[in-house]
């Protein structure tokens, strides 16, 4: 499924907003006299709904400057591992922890997360009464939107943390007027729709049209992520553990960001982007909010100062820098290069726009010429690959005592990339989490979609190893970390439009 396609169903609101969509995707518009009342009636119909849950991830209204100036921004802005350029409106006071519930980066996230909800709902009650599909059929979409449904409300709690529980799909507004949920009941939906997921889903999907939807072993790597956030290592680690040598590490670092690897081996799920124009707008601008504007480009954001200092440390044995290092960030360095935006495009040496850079160091991931459409992108962006796999079963193998065994996953890693081996036996199980936590994710993972800020989230919140937020951030030299609140901060405001929409909703601590 290289191109979701979004489809005019009635397929949903915000679940707490009647301003989630707009009208168009509320409409049904088919020229063969489909309405609410004969839609879900064949196997086209099923293929449609549950397109269009798949299509909320590229944000509510289908806009590539939602997806990555509000959706992205929000999961990102926060956290120690990025710089905003302070002269761009993006997030601006969402990065320096000022932010109310009218900031528009978070309403904008809660938005699509309830959107893919609310379509997910109907693909789940719906399609049970489809005539012309089989069970297996069935039960293989409805998984399929379990594990979307599941996905969305794990970026929900982590985000907002108390938050509506949402399961049926609703017209009257009146019905949505429902109040919050403690967070363990949304941790157990999400570890039931991914068991019910995990139980129906195939291993893989041989036709070429449905590469992209998520399988079996999605369901199994959100499922053990869900246990490692809510710090249940064994069954983390058991989980995690059943996706070993299922997949392997590209040989190429880079080919997991210019699009030449999509839905490849390291792949386990990612939002589908393709470039293509003819039926709604499959692009996104990383490439171009990415890059500095010596390059064409927006100059939106940049590695920060401390990220950089952990990618100095990521040396091959001989001496020199890792190949992620290379993969991850354009920098003083006679190895260091990107792209322009020229067509065909050049690979431009740092040396050439040294004087022109506006900061010394910027990323490079997803800044590719590849399925380019004008200035933008059709690569697809990660949600869980391998290499997440791998190190987050590490995590919970050191916190079951198995800190060798732990390392031995860490250098699967490191070594794809010509990083210099950890040696076994000089980590305790101490140490060996602070390099987990703040050298191997952030470097392996840096800037991909929502991981950094929901680790510190979960590190923050979390009983083991408990890490204050705010001396993390002001540790890694955020800007205004001395603004951070961590009784506040930690969580996402509820937006206020969803508050004036349903009285039920009660603002979270501090906005």
């Amino acid at each position: 499924m290289k191109k979701y396609k979004m489809v005019l169903l009635g397929i949903g609101i915000s679940a707490m907003s009647l301003n989630a969509c707009s009208d168009k995707y509320l409409d049904l518009q088919d020229k063969q006299s489909l309405n609410e009342n004969t839609f879900w009636s064949t196997r086209d119909h099923a293929r449609w709904g549950i397109t269009a849950a798949y299509a909320a991830l590229q944000g509510h209204d289908g806009s590539m400057w939602t997806f990555f100036e509000q959706v992205y921004v929000g999961l990102t802005y926060k956290s120690d591992e990025v710089d905003n350029n302070k002269n761009e409106p993006y997030g601006k006071e969402l990065a320096a922890f000022i932010n109310g519930p009218e900031e528009s980066s978070t309403w904008n996230i809660w938005a699509t997360c309830y959107a893919g909800i609310g379509r997910a709902n109907q693909v789940i009650e719906n399609v049970p009464r489809i005539g012309d599909m089989t069970d297996e059929e069935k039960a293989q979409v409805i998984g399929e939107a379990k594990f979307l449904r599941a996905l969305n409300y794990f970026t929900l709690v982590n985000g907002f943390e108390n938050i509506p529980l949402v399961l049926t799909f609703e017209k009257d507004i009146t019905k949505l007027r429902v109040p919050q949920v403690k967070p363990a009941e949304i941790w157990a939906q999400i570890e039931k729709d991914l068991k019910d997921a995990e139980a129906v889903l195939p291993l893989d999907y041989n036709d070429n049209d449905m590469q992209g939807r998520a399988t079996r072993y999605a369901a199994k790597a959100l499922l053990g992520k869900a246990y490692l956030f809510q710090e249940k290592w064994a069954d983390a680690e058991t989980k995690l553990n059943e996706l070993y040598n299922k997949f392997s590490l590209l040989p190429n670092y880079v080919d997991n960001f210019n699009g030449k690897s999509e839905n490849g081996p390291e792949s386990i799920f990612e939002i589908q982007f393709s470039g293509d124009r003819t039926v709604t707008d499959e692009r996104h601008p990383f490439n171009f909010e990415l890059r500095p504007a010596a390059l064409d480009g927006w100059d939106e954001m940049t590695p920060s100062d401390w990220l950089f200092e952990e990618f100095k440390k990521d040396q091959k044995p001989g001496g020199g820098y890792s190949d992620r290092v290379y993969g991850s960030i354009f920098f003083d360095d006679p190895n260091s290069s990107m792209y322009d935006l020229s067509v065909p495009a050049n690979l431009v040496p740092y040396s050439v726009v040294k004087d022109d850079l506006r900061m010394p160091y910027y990323f490079t991931k997803y800044t590719y010429p590849t399925d380019r459409g004008g200035n933008y992108t059709g690569i697809n962006i990660n949600v869980i690959r391998y290499a997440d796999v791998l190190l987050m079963l590490a995590e919970a193998m050191n916190e079951n005592n198995k800190t060798d065994d732990a390392i031995g996953l860490i250098n699967e890693v490191r070594t794809r990339s010509h990083a210099k081996e950890l040696e076994t036996g000089t980590f305790n199980k101490d140490q060996l989490r602070t390099q987990i936590r703040h050298h191997e994710r952030p470097v392996e993972l840096s800037m991909e979609w929502g991981i950094r800020w929901f680790d510190l989230v979960r590190w923050g919140r979390g009983n083991i190893a408990k890490e204050s937020v705010k001396t993390t951030l002001s540790n890694h030299n955020k800007p205004f970390a001395n603004n951070f609140d961590d009784k506040k901060h930690v969580r996402f405001a509820i937006p206020q439009s969803e508050r004036n929409a349903n009285p039920l909703l009660d603002q979270n601590f501090g906005y």
